[in-house]
């Protein structure tokens, strides 16, 4: 069975750091493109960021750009998406997506989501 189990959601004050972790199951993990899409409330769901399999990351979200950094670690099977300087606007339901190889910024192309987790940001 593929899962995919986010954790590391919280409330946060703007400023301040979180460390989200994916951690997949019944699938080649190294083989996967792994990305983080969100959803704020009353948005549409966005491409965050993303990390192909072989580990070159790609930025969907431009606001994220020099503050969020995506890695991951092929032996526990885990990507992580390192969130520092946080604002209120990245108050969202983070989810992460996995599909063979390549990341794209379309969240259709994704084979497998998880089931999200909230992260909250206060002003």
């Amino acid at each position: 069975e593929v899962q995919l189990v986010e954790s590391g959601g919280g409330l946060v004050q703007a400023g301040g750091s979180l460390r989200l972790s994916c951690a997949a199951s019944g699938f080649t993990f190294d083989g996967y493109a792994i990305g983080w899409f969100r959803q704020a409330p009353g948005k549409e769901r966005e491409g965050v960021i993303c990390i192909s399999s072989s580990g070159a990351s790609t930025y969907y979200a431009d606001s994220v750009k020099g503050r969020f950094t995506i890695s991951k670690d092929n032996a526990k099977n885990t990507v992580y998406l390192r969130m520092n300087s946080m604002k209120p606007e990245d108050t969202a339901v983070y989810y992460c997506v996995a599909k063979h190889y390549y990341c794209s910024a379309l969240e259709s192309f994704y084979n497998y989501r998880g089931q999200g987790t909230q992260v909250t940001v206060s002003s």
